[in-house]
């Protein structure tokens, strides 16, 4: 077949009222079990495309991909950009229909919100006070509180949030959970521009100079990536030496005469993997830190607002000791702009890897 014969998707319908949204999804179809959702405040970047493409891919050619674009006063604290906020509703438009989307439903506030502000709301918890929500006091709960309004007006099967926004995401999954929302909620990976820098609505504020200071969030979390894989591959190799239930000395000699003089000067690695914890948390919160030391010298200055390692269950910091899933989170602000990213990480042997 030409490339000319290929059928281009048929345009996203905008909508702005549930009525509205409910008579496309029955003239577009839409079959049980194959409704989903992409939420957004707009600003559509190819980090969006990702996720409705993702949708999309999911429920299939039949299925029914809805993107919401609203931009929620709820989740905006005092002194925060509501107002600054980017509103490009007709590239959005244009954007979500190459992606796969079936409609964009873009409600007014008094859409979302007939009332007025909800007295009622949803909130997130312990897991909502730390980090973003220590830093943004009442944040999750307006996100909490949104895409549950979002989901009850929409009704998906799937809901579908990027990971860059973690802590989101783990707030969004505990609500589902705890109040039993027939939906699954499906993380998709970041998207990073080709210098590494999470795409953001928020990207497009800087300035070259503020740009190239930013690129110390990306680059902290892939020093401490490659630090973690540094310790485990110690760590691994450690165990498989003569003497590896032995005393942490035997191992650090035979690390020597195998030529390994910086990974046997390396006591505290070495002593690590005689009680087998493997690599260090610390380590590799440091090895991040160091970027972000010589980023705060910079000009303009990376001004770190938190750096975290931690549990992806409850968001809380992690033991040096610990083994299993992290989440390595940082937030920064650069100029007058906020930015926020984190990478996943994975202490010990990967699943499926052999013992």
């Amino acid at each position: 077949m030409s490339p000319f014969d290929r059928k281009s998707p048929a345009p996203a319908d905008l909508v702005s009222t549930v009525e509205d949204l409910a008579d496309v999804r029955a003239r577009r179809g839409g079959e049980p079990g194959r409704n989903a959702v992409v939420m957004t405040m707009g600003a559509l970047h190819e980090g969006h495309a990702t996720l409705i493409r993702a949708a999309r891919e999911r429920v299939g050619a039949n299925g029914f991909v809805v993107v919401t674009v609203f931009v929620n006063p709820l989740q905006f604290g005092e002194g925060e950009d509501l107002d600054r906020y980017p509103r490009t509703l007709d590239a959005d438009l244009e954007l979500a229909s190459a992606a796969g989307a079936s409609a964009v439903f873009a409600p007014s506030v008094d859409e979302v919100y007939p009332g007025g502000r909800p007295q009622v709301r949803i909130t997130a918890g312990p897991m909502g006070d730390r980090l973003e929500g220590a830093s943004r006091p009442g944040h999750f709960d307006g996100v909490l509180t949104v895409v549950a309004k979002l989901l009850h007006l929409t009704r998906p099967d799937l809901a579908f949030f990027g990971q860059k926004d973690a802590q989101q995401l783990a707030v969004i999954r505990r609500m589902a959970t705890d109040l039993n929302f027939p939906v699954e909620i499906v993380g998709v990976p970041t998207v990073r521009e080709t210098d590494g820098l999470a795409l953001s609505s928020r990207n497009r504020y800087l300035s070259d100079a503020e740009r190239r200071t930013a690129l110390a969030l990306s680059r902290a979390l892939f020093a401490a990536r490659e630090r973690l894989a540094a310790q485990e591959a110690l760590h691994a190799r450690a165990l498989a030496l003569p003497g590896a239930q032995g005393r942490a000395e035997t191992r650090a000699e035979a690390l020597s005469r195998l030529g390994e003089a910086r990974a046997a000067a390396d006591t505290h690695a070495v002593a690590q993997a005689a009680e087998g914890a493997g690599a260090g948390a610390e380590a590799v919160r440091a090895a991040a830190r160091a970027v972000l030391d010589e980023a705060a010298k910079a000009e303009p200055p990376l001004v770190l607002d938190y750096l975290a390692l931690i549990d992806p269950a409850d968001f809380t910091e992690v033991e040096d000791t610990h083994r299993g899933e992290a989440i390595l989170a940082l937030a920064a602000r650069v100029g007058t702009t906020r930015l926020i990213d984190n990478i996943p990480l994975t202490f010990g042997p990967t699943q499926g890897a052999a013992s």
